[in-house]
């Protein structure tokens, strides 16, 4: 198996032999268009300050709305990882939504009379949930505020939200609109931006844990890339992931990134740390990779400690392999295989470091099993963005 960056500098001929003449560019870019992301941000930080004031984003405590971060599939871990820091950083009610339950079930949701923020992610802008989510809301409550954040500047979101009071639209440098089928460069620019805008009134404050998160980003694509293509020579069947707090969230991204560039050929699975133990458990054994995302939080680690320990001492994965902080012996003597990130990126910011371990980890499984990553499904059964459906009003 070839270095991440063997891969991206191949002739565009092999790399489409390959089929991954998007997606490794994809991942390969990250850390890089990062920076790009939070330009993105700052020449227009003055004016979302000003939207989100609007919203009452910084109002007493008592009338700030509550935010509601949306997205399907991928785009709908974007909220979830985003959600403990947003709760943190600006003192309001957060919670993650997916736009697939959302559209499903709007008036089960939204509370009459209470005051809501919608944030939407979708690299498309075009996911039939997310566009008719948004439309519904605009018509039958008027009063709530949506900010939409995308990477296609010609996605349907992105147009409604244009040109109204209620309504901002941010979109992404077009560099991390990925081609490829699986999001990747797009899931972890738009966290970037979402810690953007949890520091929205103290950036200087985000200034030192951004450029810690951009250094550790390039150093894990490397240390992340020699171990995977390690691993995937050992052609597991299974795949667990695991993570507490905002790296539960990276846990299920990566789980998805795998189970999609192999087209389902190797089983998924993903949960919280805490989670595994009340049934999950069961699906565990001898051919399955664990991974668990650990955290940098002396008493977290002591639960994924106690968990991996258990976990060997039943004998029912073929390997442990932890990604977590630099010098944590307890978790590293548990684990057959430890990754350390990169110090002064504490764990409500590491997402976009960690998941990319699981990127990579699709990228080359799906490589081993002769199918290509760009478009991994054969006969289209997904598709880069979910094609449409019966969509039905919903009756607020």
């Amino acid at each position: 198996m070839q270095a991440l960056q063997e891969l991206v500098g191949l002739a565009e001929v092999e790399k489409a032999a390959l089929g991954i003449s998007a997606t490794a560019q994809e991942i390969a870019q990250q850390p890089k268009t990062w920076r790009g992301t939070r330009e993105v941000f700052m020449v227009q930080a003055e004016r979302l300050r000003s939207f989100l004031e609007a919203a009452g984003v910084t109002g007493p405590a008592e009338e700030r709305p509550c935010v509601v971060l949306t997205g399907a599939g991928t785009s709908d871990y974007i909220g979830q990882v985003l959600t403990l820091l947003l709760r943190r950083e600006w003192r309001c009610e957060v919670q993650a939504i997916a736009s697939t339950d959302l559209l499903m079930n709007l008036s089960d949701y939204l509370v009459p009379g209470r005051r809501y923020l919608v944030i939407s992610f979708s690299r498309s802008g075009d996911s039939p949930e997310g566009v008719t989510g948004l439309s519904q809301m605009l018509a039958k409550y008027p009063d709530l505020s949506h900010l939409v954040v995308s990477c296609n500047a010609h996605g349907r979101m992105a147009e409604i939200a244009r040109g109204r009071k209620n309504a901002y639209a941010l979109v992404l440098d077009d560099v991390v609109n990925d081609r490829g089928l699986a999001m990747t460069s797009s899931f972890s620019n738009m966290v970037v931006l979402g810690q953007c805008l949890a520091h929205a009134w103290s950036t200087e404050a985000y200034d030192g844990i951004f450029d810690a998160l951009v250094e550790a980003g390039e150093a894990f694509l490397l240390t992340a890339g020699a171990a995977v293509r390690e691993l995937v020579e050992k052609r597991y069947e299974r795949v667990c992931v695991l993570g507490s707090g905002a790296l539960t969230g990276v846990a299920r991204e990566s789980a998805l990134k795998v189970g999609e560039m192999t087209a389902g050929r190797v089983s998924t699975m993903s949960d919280s740390v805490l989670g595994l133990r009340h049934g999950p458990m069961a699906a565990l054994d001898r051919h399955t990779l664990l991974i668990c995302f650990a955290s940098g939080d002396a008493r977290r680690q002591r639960y994924e400690v106690d968990l991996l320990r258990e976990i060997a001492s039943k004998d029912v994965v073929a390997q442990r392999v932890v990604i977590g902080p630099a010098e944590a012996k307890a978790l590293a003597d548990c684990s057959e295989r430890y990754l350390a990130i990169q110090p002064g990126v504490p764990d409500l910011y590491r997402p976009p470091v960690d998941v990319i371990f699981g990127q990579l980890l699709g990228l080359y499984s799906s490589m081993a099993l002769g199918l290509k990553p760009d478009a991994p499904s054969p006969g289209g059964v997904i598709t880069r963005v979910v094609g449409e459906f019966n969509l039905y009003e919903t009756v607020a």
